[in-house]
């Protein structure tokens, strides 16, 4: 069971970008927020995508090194043309310049195109929150989910994340799927061997499944409430694609040449509409009141958006980081096809 140190994999997904023709700076940036959703438990995002990319990049569907040129700019927002470099780097710059907008005008707001797969949203709009704004991501992509009451695949999983700051010794994040579960979790357990759950997806006859080679044969996440509820995150799900695929100019996820991440990036300064000490007082209060409520029969502890993922990296860079063994073969194999004579 391969068990890795952080940088042991950071080194390792490096090493490997660089060799497939990426900038050194792009190669490790990429490298380390893969790193970073393996330390906090989104496996789903974390080291299994440098196989993706490499392939990407071979296709020519990734540029490493391609300039962000900013096509439509004013004072408090702006779209990106990312050239389609890794999404990591066109999502970084861009929310680097949300920050910079809303410093100067209380909000920025920056949508971006011709971006790949950014990873988890969180990254990004914890950028905000360290800097003391309100960080909001939402993004789209290719089509994966079925409408409520559909079958077929129209959708992306449209994920939406808030970050705030506050005075919690983690991030206070919210970064969730519009779908029941992001498809890499599906993909992880397709790499692990395992089955999934019911009510992750149906099949391409729309019957619910277990199995998630299905996924991959025509089938379809649900979204997010499922078969009872699904009407909610259908609802969310095709508000994500205004904002992300409409407003940004990338394209909805059901039109064929779909390709990458369509994202929008809103930032928000809140000393502009009070002082931080007290938005983070009261945000702490807030928190301690449903920290200290009363608990259901058979919880021990509510858990806050953000803790799990701080107590999971705390864990994991004392223990390791777990990869699954088809996925290590894969990248040692791929390694060994770039010429790496060696990584851990």
């Amino acid at each position: 069971m391969p068990i890795f140190h952080a940088n042991q994999l950071i080194n390792t997904g490096t090493k490997i970008f660089s060799a497939a023709g990426a900038p050194l700076e792009e190669a490790r940036l990429v490298s380390e927020l893969l790193v970073k959703s393996n330390l906090v438990g989104h496996d789903s995002h974390g080291i299994i995508r440098v196989i993706q990319y490499v392939g990407e990049i071979e296709k020519g569907f990734i540029k490493p090194g391609a300039r962000i040129q900013v096509i439509k700019e004013n004072s408090s927002t702006a779209i990106l043309n990312g050239d389609w470099n890794f999404g990591q780097v066109v999502a970084k710059r861009s929310m680097e310049l949300a920050i910079e907008k809303a410093k100067k005008n209380a909000i920025g707001i920056v949508c971006a195109f011709n971006c790949n797969h950014i990873g988890r949203l969180a990254d990004y709009a914890i950028m905000a929150s360290e800097n003391n704004m309100i960080g909001i991501v939402v993004a789209n992509s290719t089509k994966f989910v079925a409408p409520f009451g559909g079958k077929e695949r129209v959708l992306s999983t449209g994920p939406i994340c808030f970050a705030f700051p506050s005075n919690l010794e983690f991030p206070f994040v919210i970064d969730v799927a519009t779908s029941v579960v992001a498809e890499g979790k599906v993909r992880v357990a397709l790499h692990k061997g395992e089955k999934i759950p019911y009510g992750w997806i149906i099949d391409k006859d729309g019957n619910p499944s277990d199995n998630p080679k299905d996924l991959y044969d025509g089938g379809a996440l649900l979204p997010l409430g499922g078969d009872e509820h699904g009407h909610k995150g259908f609802g969310l799900g095709l508000a994500v694609e205004v904002l992300s695929g409409i407003l940004t100019g990338a394209g909805c996820a059901y039109e064929e040449d779909k390709r990458g991440n369509g994202v929008f990036f809103e930032v928000i300064d809140v000393e502009k509409f009070m002082s931080i000490e007290e938005f983070k007082k009261k945000v702490s209060d807030l928190i301690k009141v449903i920290k200290n409520s009363k608990l259901r029969p058979g919880f021990k502890e509510i858990l806050i958006p953000g803790e799990l993922e701080y107590l999971t990296e705390r864990k994991r860079l004392k223990e390791g980081i777990y990869v699954p063994e088809k996925t290590w073969e894969e990248i040692k194999s791929l390694a060994k096809k770039l010429g790496i004579d060696e990584i851990p």
